[in-house]
């Protein structure tokens, strides 16, 4: 949301909380404080000591309503936020009362009966120098600006909750979930570990006829045989030691739904016969149990491992495979679809911080860290980067240094690598090649080597050098 300066009207000379004229100066500042932080997006309010409003920025009125700032002026903070943000006892009045500066809370405001805006608040306490310029009323500052969702990519389809890709390779896997949507055929979905499998099957029955169904997911390499097949098909009353109770299986569980059978290369080969029989005849029966039952369910199936491998190997009957494969969906692993990373990570990010109540963005540096990692776990880890950036970092602003270790040795390395040092080049002209990142890179390397109590041998084999690279680097970078 971008504030139009036009629509600001003069500060008022008075204040309903102030017997006095305010000072002509201090309202001029007001005024140029106004307009300044409206031109990069920011409203504010000052409190006093008793978390009262004394100033309220004009930019409430396109937020809130009309004549809002003005009205708001002398009323307790409440009257603004919800009592969870600055209430007795919160932890943003708390910090406050203990002079201590919070970036990045979420937080929403509220005026009269107008609609509820979701704002990025920065509270911190007003430093008091003895100036005559800053009104002594004030304690407290309080910077809000609109909490808008990160933009997406435009030309993207995202048939699932919380699911973004702009590369080409998942824009053909989502155009083909909605072209499945009347199909009712078995899928095979294969990929890496971590990869989004489980996301697109979720996708792919939520945009089918049997969205109103349940979505049923069974893990097939999570448990051992015999309790594999309870779980698929269920059982009675002592068919087993500990069968205390007749038990649903998922089969029943997922009818008129979609059952979701991931790691289905690691099935059992007794088991993959059975399956094999479910899927042809439509009829299975609980074990300890000669009553067949039936199912509908539809199957999607996942694996990460080498199917034609598996196939060779005898891991996978063939007839299983073709019955299962009717419709085969590749998910290409994040390292080779770089260009979801951005939105991906955004995504991710914003999801977990939103669940801690806070705001956080990603650093351009952070970004090209994100973006030069090789991403071994997929989607997976990249989520777990993020809600370790959370975790740690204490601004808004996600940096470097708030990622997790082994992508900031990654991203040293991949320099490394991508920026020899000019061995032939004139010292001078060495100099001011590497004057502008010699810091970065220097820090890095010293985590590096911190890391690993500076044993050069266990460090360089961390970052994939030789040891007399590693010694020229350090030599460079005045670390030897």
């Amino acid at each position: 949301m971008s504030f139009d300066l036009a629509l600001l009207d003069p500060i008022p000379d008075t204040l309903p909380i102030a017997d006095n004229p305010i000072n002509p100066l201090t309202q001029a500042a007001l005024h140029g404080i106004t307009r300044a932080l409206a031109s990069v997006g920011r409203a504010f309010v000052c409190l006093d000591p008793e978390f009262r409003i004394v100033h309220a920025s004009h930019l409430l009125d396109q937020l809130l309503a009309p004549g809002a700032s003005a009205e708001l002026r002398g009323q307790p903070v409440e009257a603004l936020f919800d009592k969870d943000n600055f209430g007795a006892g919160s932890p943003l009045r708390q910090a406050l009362e203990q002079r201590e500066r919070r970036e990045g809370w979420r937080a929403t405001l509220h005026f009269g009966d107008t609609a509820q805006r979701l704002v990025s608040i920065t509270a911190a306490p007003m430093l008091q120098d003895g100036s005559t310029i800053c009104d002594p009323r004030v304690a407290y500052l309080i910077l809000m600006r609109p909490a808008e969702e990160e933009p997406a990519c435009s030309d993207s389809p995202s048939p699932c909750s919380g699911t973004i890709a702009c590369s080409p390779p998942m824009q053909r896997i989502f155009r083909l979930v909605e072209t499945l949507q009347s199909s009712e055929a078995s899928i095979l979905i294969t990929g890496e570990s971590g990869s989004g499998k489980e996301v697109v099957a979720r996708a792919i029955h939520q945009h089918s006829v049997r969205s109103a169904g349940p979505f049923v997911a069974v893990n097939c390499a999570a448990l051992p045989s015999e309790l594999l097949e309870s779980e698929l098909f269920g059982h009675v009353r002592g068919a087993f030691t500990g069968a205390v109770r007749d038990r649903t299986g998922r089969f029943e569980l997922a009818s008129g739904g979609t059952l979701f059978l991931d790691e289905i290369g690691d099935l059992p080969p007794l088991l993959q016969v059975k399956l094999l029989r479910v899927l042809q005849e439509r009829r299975f029966e609980r074990v300890g149990e000669s009553v067949p039952r039936t199912t509908n369910a539809r199957i999607i199936a996942a694996t990460n491992v080498d199917i034609r491998a598996a196939l060779r190997d005898g891991r996978l009957r063939e007839d299983l495979y073709y019955r299962l494969c009717v419709v085969p969906i590749d998910v290409p692993p994040l390292r080779q679809r770089r260009e979801d990373i951005p939105q991906l990570a955004l995504n991710l990010l914003n999801r977990v911080a939103s669940q801690r109540g806070l705001v956080r963005r990603i650093s351009p540096q952070a970004m090209r860290v994100l973006l030069d990692y090789a991403w071994p776990g997929n989607v997976r880890e990249l989520s777990n980067a993020m809600e370790y950036a959370v975790a740690v970092s204490k601004m808004e602003t996600i940096l470097p240094e708030d990622l997790p270790e082994e992508l900031r040795l990654a991203a040293l390395h991949h320099q490394m690598l991508s920026e020899p040092p000019h061995e032939h080049e004139p010292e001078p002209h060495r100099a001011r090649t590497h004057s502008a990142s010699t810091l970065s890179e220097q820090e890095r390397l010293r985590a590096a080597l911190d890391s690993h109590h500076w044993k050069k041998a266990e460090t360089a084999k961390a970052l994939g050098l030789s040891r007399s690279t590693l010694w020229r680097r350090m030599r460079e970078l005045k670390l030897a």
